[in-house]
């Protein structure tokens, strides 16, 4: 009997897949091909001399923070400035109602007229005798009375105007239009900061005092302090101490301490949290690492190296302050060592790298290409 044509190609088909299946068995699988080395960045790190300093959280205050008081009371009627502006030493800065003063300012004068005329007619009667004496005194000292009086009312009227004590950079109005002010407690109306120069406020605790002589800080141990900025960066202008308390806190066990820098352009303002540096001499012999290539391990802090045959050697480390965004390693490390600073994460002690340095900001970057995989 005769096959089907159609049975006759299938069969074909299979019959020649299963031979090439059957070659292939005989073959070893194929595979991805081996990858190359891993490609960092080192750091060829040599010893150096640098500046020791301490670093400590802070927070800025005006050099001047003035209440202004109400000296009176009464309804608050205006306000004669605009909170956060700059304002001269005697500017008006709040009016308070003034028509109750005007009135008791005018009593005061009459009796204070009236008291003047009295002392006179009776001066002319006292001198041909035509009273005692004590009606004279009596008169005089009332017509004392009346012009303190009316000195007092004066000074009122006067202070219902409320005016900037210093110059300086306004704060919030403390109070509004339409509110009642009493005088005590009750009469802050605002505050004025000077902000140049600016203060800051800062305290060294136990583990910083501990490395000056005696655990205490004096202006002999400082040479320099500089002000670090919430983003990292060194404010422009160098600082100096201008206070060291004398006593320890008992209480914390801290030492307060003020710096002071000139701030010409207004970019520090009062309350920023800052990190005040103190530099306190120099430390020869060093290196310093970046950072993100320091690794905090249980044992302690160490590096990845490119060591011999470009092999990822870890390297146990002692680790000092930070300097800006280095670490300062004191010891472990020796001149020329290479230390891998990027793809931490991907390495393996013995590992083979292709490491290479730092990109030159503006330059062409030069990643150094995959050894070729071997040919099987």
């Amino acid at each position: 009997m005769t096959s089907h044509p159609l049975f006759r190609r299938t069969a074909l088909s299979l019959i020649i897949v299963a031979s090439t299946l059957s070659a292939c068995s005989d073959s070893k699988p194929a595979g991805p091909p081996p990858m190359g080395p891993m490609p960092v960045t080192v750091l060829e790190v040599q010893p150096q001399k640098i500046p020791t300093s301490i670093e400590i959280m802070a927070q800025t205050e005006g050099a001047r923070e003035t209440e202004v008081r109400a000296r009176v009371g009464g309804i608050l009627v205006k306000r004669l400035y605009q909170e956060g502006e700059t304002v001269k030493a005697g500017q008006a800065l709040f009016q308070i109602d003034r028509s109750s003063y005007e009135i008791a300012l005018s009593e005061a004068r009459a009796k204070s007229d009236q008291a003047s005329r009295e002392m006179k007619r009776l001066k002319s009667l006292i001198e041909s005798k035509a009273i005692s004496q004590k009606e004279y005194d009596d008169a005089a000292s009332n017509n004392a009375i009346a012009q303190a009086a009316l000195r007092q009312a004066e000074l009122n009227l006067a202070w219902t105007t409320v005016t900037a004590p210093v110059a300086g950079t306004t704060g919030r109005a403390a109070k509004s239009e339409g509110n009642l002010v009493t005088v005590g407690s009750d009469s802050l109306l605002t505050s004025i900061y000077q902000l140049n120069p600016m203060w800051v406020r800062f305290s060294l605790g136990e583990s910083d005092l501990a490395k000056f002589p005696g655990g205490r800080v004096s202006a002999k141990d400082v040479t320099g302090v500089q002000l670090v900025m919430a983003n990292g960066t060194i404010y422009g202008k160098p600082g100096k101490l201008n206070f060291l308390a004398t006593n320890i806190d008992t209480t914390l066990g801290t030492q307060a301490l003020r710096a002071e820098f000139s701030n010409p352009d207004s970019q520090l303002l009062p309350g920023q949290f800052v990190r005040i540096r103190l530099l306190t001499g120099e430390r020869d012999g060093v290196f310093l690492v970046p950072q993100s290539a320091v690794l905090q391990t249980e044992q302690g802090a160490l590096v990845m190296l490119a060591g011999e045959g470009d092999k990822v050697t870890p390297r146990p480390v002692q680790a000092g302050e930070w300097l800006g965004k280095d670490w300062v390693i004191l010891g472990g490390l020796k001149a020329g060592d290479k230390v891998i600073v990027d793809n931490l994460m991907k390495l393996r002690p013995g590992a083979p790298v292709a490491p290479h340095p730092p990109v030159v900001p503006g330059a062409p970057a030069t990643t150094p290409a995959a050894a070729p995989a071997k040919q099987g």
